[in-house]
């Protein structure tokens, strides 16, 4: 007996360039996005993963992956903004579940809950929400060391006293033993704008060559048809 195996392709030569011209306006939008997300707070680059399939799946050969380097990061002044100088996230439980984030932009309510900026409850190592049992009249009372820990000053006693520990943890759910947290900066994006305007130099370009194999091969077949047409 005897087997045979391989990959056979066969396609219509007018689908070949409207893949890859599918796939290049994926690169281009994930670059687009990381451009987009240049200055915001806590957003990480977005880096292409592109299948050795995607000559023939087109847009469904490529998908994409966190950079997780740590971006830029900047003093604001604000006790309750916090910055992770190491890579990690905080957690966030939103209406949908635990969420993370290197977003640190927070505030308190009136009842002392920790909160980020979409009103989300901020966890604490131990996955309960934080609340500060002493509401400050001014958050410079907060003070969070480089271990997350965050204690609030007790002016009856004159003294810091502990709250909790904010929960750092990577991507898999694991605690981060040594998250190095930053009181009173942000982090803003790790993009490099000039990495992204130079990687799309060559999608675009792609796309272009191939919207020009396209065209030249539409304008061919509609001559052929055209032709056919006329000789019956």
């Amino acid at each position: 007996m005897k087997l045979n195996s391989g990959v056979r392709y066969i396609e219509n030569g007018l689908k070949t360039p409207l893949k890859a011209m599918q796939a290049q306006s994926v690169l281009i939008n994930i670059a687009n996005e990381n451009v987009t997300g240049f200055d915001k707070v806590g957003y990480q680059r977005k880096e292409a993963v592109i299948s050795s399939f995607t000559e023939y799946l087109g847009a469904d050969g490529i998908s994409s992956t966190v950079d997780d380097k740590v971006g830029r990061i900047a003093n604001t002044g604000n006790p309750l903004d916090l910055a992770l100088a190491t890579k990690g996230y905080f957690q966030i439980q939103s209406a949908n579940g635990i969420k993370l984030t290197r977003d640190g932009r927070f505030k308190l309510d009136k009842d002392g809950n920790l909160l980020n900026l979409e009103d989300a409850k901020v966890l604490a190592d131990n996955g309960s929400p934080i609340k500060l049992s002493i509401i400050p009249e001014n958050i410079k009372d907060i003070v969070v060391n480089v271990k997350g820990g965050l204690s609030v000053f007790n002016k009856a006693t004159n003294k810091l006293e502990y709250v909790a520990n904010i929960g750092v943890v990577d991507a898999s759910g694991a605690v981060v033993i040594t998250p190095d947290v930053r009181q009173g900066y942000n982090e803003y994006s790790n993009v490099s704008l000039e990495r992204e305007f130079l990687g799309m130099l060559a999608p675009i370009r792609n796309f272009d060559a191939n919207r020009q194999i396209f065209m030249i091969e539409s304008t061919n077949l509609t001559k052929a048809i055209s032709q056919l047409g006329s000789a019956n």
